[in-house]
């Protein structure tokens, strides 16, 4: 920001403590509730009104179309008249987080005069290993060819030019400018048509925009209540903002508008929150719209940007806006408050934690409640709590609609989200939690505790590729009671997968939701109704289905190796291309360190980095051109501070490599199927997995129903014991109740199938290769007008059968 802009702020923010204290008249109205304090006294407009304006370049006189309600001393933006840069950062380098820095000189500019536009994001790309660059100002939607750096001044367009200094690029950097025209200022006289302004503008323009600016006027407000220990009401208007506002250190305090419709805070004109909340013990947000500048059809400009510099840029980094923004206050509750075109998280929070017993820290979230709030057309998350220290954070009950990010992003603790609506918008996302956003607590308390309950999900997810999903660090999260509507993305994933900067998720609950997958667009898509790779994991009582028709591309219960404690239970699926299946999850390995040692690679597998002597006794099986091929026995898996650090051991020398893939297989994974109803679907269970002694299917009814070209109810490639099954209508030609195959190293191996009743199928057992029956423990399977049978199998008619024959 410039000298002059500087100023103008910092004289417009004296004149509205002037107003404030009652020195200058506020406009009459309608009153606060007694003993509040009503914005209007300390000078906001709330107005709409705008009319156009002559500037000349260094006069403070204006003369304007049309006077309207602007009076002396109020704060107004005047547009296209005072062209500047105020914002010069650096991102990279290359394959290195950092958020931007500041630019200082290494790259400069010159030659933007307003003519260009009055708000110009810039964006300068320096791809990796090059000393070249091109540049874009739609925030990397489209970019101009590349072209090399000179080191003098290189032409952009319309005078705009830049001049890359010594530095080193090769390493791949992106360099953001922002240009801006509009002159924030206050209005020191008015006779007639002249209006003398604060501040001069810097440009001659004919035609610019005056309009009310209530910032100074509101924080003036703002900080007169936490002074005085007042509450503040806001009454019905449009409030334009060129910057946020902050509450900070509020002992008590609630901002209220006097409507959550009429009363709105717009900062579609400036960056930052429109309320911003730093700590505190008590602040109640109620009643107001607030309004951005990026919607959801910008959500690609506000998310990760596709650059060739750094690797690391986010385009709300470049022109970025929230509604409220919360820092470490105590006692939070933001009511009916609606944010709409919010480029960064509409309602974001962070904090610090709450210490440990023997320094704990006071000044941390402690609780934080969204009531029947709404976000809605907005370019990133909705809802977020970027550290894992703040605590008991409610969404309650609030409408999260069209949001280009995570309808929630959670890395903190005891987290309700209840009771919303949710249509297009982006994942409830729990976990991301490592290095960076934990602290000494973390270790007993762990974090990204959920409960997410009575929700209804609508429609797709434009984000993040399912609907709900615990991740990297969650723990201890129930999903239950909720209603997915005509679900055309995935719904639920459980995911065991980490990286080099996170820990592993575990201990979930999946109860008691209604998943209707029915896709009721053009275009149906793959998806997954829940997924689960982390270990302790529940998933019962479940409605999975899809109306009419069985639709092959949706999949009703996906499990992968090598979590383990893993039940499926007493779930109903009908009409889903795949009921349950099972698969492997494969890793990587990273550094090599010698022939029995290695570390791992990113996206490893489900293992707490921090715990020494894992997986002693897993198998460990390498993966050759996509296919298991060779197997290993693991002797321990040694736990480090970081992932890269640890290594993992085998008993006897493999010739692998950095980046070879394997697999791992507990011996003891304790899986259990159980109670289960599979009707309808193509290929009703699936269990691709190596299995082992305590994997078990059990107790599940499999019926073909109405859908055709159905191959086989259970596909069974591992260890498992297939037990008081009861496998009905499998009755089409060429159709069996069992296909056998090998284990996916192409082992034979001795399952388990006991007690099983096949009725009415055509074949009981197919096999891929002679002699997977034989090798098979088969006893009392009951086999009831079925075609084919095994031999030496017990058959029987179906009950009833005869007596209607004779008749």
């Amino acid at each position: 920001m410039s000298r002059v802009s500087d100023r103008c702020v910092s004289v417009f923010a004296a004149w509205a403590v002037l107003a404030c204290a009652g020195v200058i008249a506020a406009e009459p109205g309608a009153s606060p509730p007694p003993g509040w304090l009503d914005a209007r006294e300390c000078g906001a407009s709330g107005s709409e009104f705008s009319t156009t304006a002559a500037t000349e370049k260094g006069s403070k006189d204006i003369k304007v179309a049309d006077v309207g309600d602007f009076q002396v001393g109020q704060g107004v933006m005047l547009s296209e008249c005072h062209p500047r840069c105020t914002v010069k950062t650096i991102w990279g380098p290359r394959h290195v987080v950092v958020m931007g820095r500041p630019l200082q000189d290494k790259v400069e500019i010159r030659g933007y005069d307003g003519t260009q536009g009055d708000w110009v994001v810039l964006l300068l790309d320096v791809p990796e290993g090059t000393r070249s660059f091109c540049w874009s100002e739609d925030r990397a939607r489209t970019w101009t060819e590349t072209v090399p750096i000179t080191g003098d001044w290189q032409p952009l367009r319309d005078g705009i030019e830049v001049r890359f200094n010594e530095h080193d690029w090769e390493k791949g950097y992106t360099v953001h400018f922002a240009l801006r025209g509009q002159l924030v200022t206050a209005i020191d006289k008015i006779e007639g048509d002249a209006v003398t302004l604060r501040d001069a503008p810097t440009r001659t323009v004919d035609a610019a925009t005056l309009r009310h600016c209530d910032d100074a006027a509101l924080q003036a407000a703002i900080d007169r209540a936490v002074r005085e220990k007042r509450n503040l009401h806001v009454p019905v208007g449009r409030y334009r903002l060129s910057r946020g506002l902050s509450v900070r250190n509020a002992t008590a305090i609630t901002i209220e508008g006097a409507n959550p419709v009429d009363t709105i805070l717009d900062i579609s004109e400036g960056e930052g929150a429109c309320l911003s909340l730093s700590k505190g013990v008590d602040v109640t947000v109620r009643n107001f719209t607030m309004v951005g500048h990026s919607g959801f059809a910008e959500r690609d400009q506000c998310g990760h940007l596709r650059t060739r510099g750094s690797s690391y840029f986010w385009g709300f980094g470049a022109k970025g806006c929230n509604a409220v923004s919360i820092g470490s206050t105590e006692r939070v509750l933001i009511e009916n408050c609606h944010g709409r075109r919010m480029a960064t998280e509409c309602f974001v929070s962070g904090s610090s934690s709450r210490g440990t017993p023997d320094k704990p820290n006071t000044a941390h979230c402690k609780q934080t409640t969204y009531l029947r709030c709404s976000a809605v057309d907005c370019g990133r998350n909705a809802f977020n709590d970027v550290m894992c220290g703040s605590e008991n954070t409610n969404v309650l009950q609030c409408r999260i609609v069209d949001v280009g990010g995570c309808a929630w992003e959670g890395a903190s603790r005891f987290v309700r989200f209840v009771g919303n609506y949710v249509r297009n918008a982006g994942t409830v996302a729990m976990g991301n939690l490592g290095p960076a956003n934990h602290d000494a607590t973390f270790p007993e308390l762990g974090a990204g505790q959920h409960i997410i309950a009575n929700n209804v999900f609508e429609s797709n997810v434009p984000y993040g590729g399912c609907a709900v999903r615990a991740a990297v660090g969650a723990t201890q999260v129930l999903v239950t009671d909720n209603l997915f509507v005509n679900f055309g993305s995935s719904a639920v994933h459980i995911s065991g997968r980490s990286d080099l900067t996170h820990y592993p998720s575990a201990n979930a609950t999946i109860a008691g939701n209604l998943f209707d997958m029915t896709e009721v667009g053009e275009k149906s898509a793959a998806r997954i109704a829940v997924d689960v790779s982390a270990p302790d994991v529940i998933v019962a009582d479940n409605q999975i289905y899809v109306r009419g028709a069985c639709d092959p591309l949706v999949t009703a219960v996906k499990v992968l190796e090598p979590a383990v404690n893993v039940s499926v239970h007493d779930n109903l699926i009908r009409n889903c291309g795949v009921g349950i299946v099972t698969g492997r999850a494969p890793s990587r390995v990273g550094e090599v360190l010698d022939e029995r040692t290695f570390t791992l690679a990113r996206r490893t597998v489900p293992l707490d980095h921090r715990a020494a002597g894992q997986c002693q006794g897993w198998g460990l099986v390498w993966r050759t051109g996509g296919h298991p091929a060779a197997q290993s026995v693991i002797e321990a898996i040694t736990g480090a501070a970081t992932t890269d650090q640890v290594q993992v051991a085998i008993e006897k020398p493999h010739p692998f490599k950095a980046g070879d893939a394997f697999e791992l297989i507990p011996p003891a994974a304790n899986w259990c199927f159980q109670g289960n109803t599979v009707t309808d679907c193509r290929r009703p269970i699936v269990i691709d997995s190596y299995g082992g002694p305590s994997s078990v299917v059990r107790a599940n009814l499999v019926t073909r129903g109405g859908t055709a070209d159905v191959e086989q109810a259970v596909e069974l490639h591992g260890r498992f014991a297939l037990v008081g099954n009861h496998l009905v209508g499998f009755d089409e030609e060429g159709s069996a109740a069992l296909g056998l195959f090998p284990d996916p190293l192409g082992r034979t191996v001795r399952g388990l199938v006991h007690d099983n009743v096949f009725e009415r199928c055509a074949h009981v057992v197919r096999e891929s290769q002679q002699g997977l029956w034989d090798a098979t423990s088969a006893r009392g399977n009951l086999f009831i007008d079925c075609g084919t049978t095994p031999p030496g199998a017990e058959t029987a008619a179906a009950p009833g059968r005869d007596a209607a024959v004779a008749e």
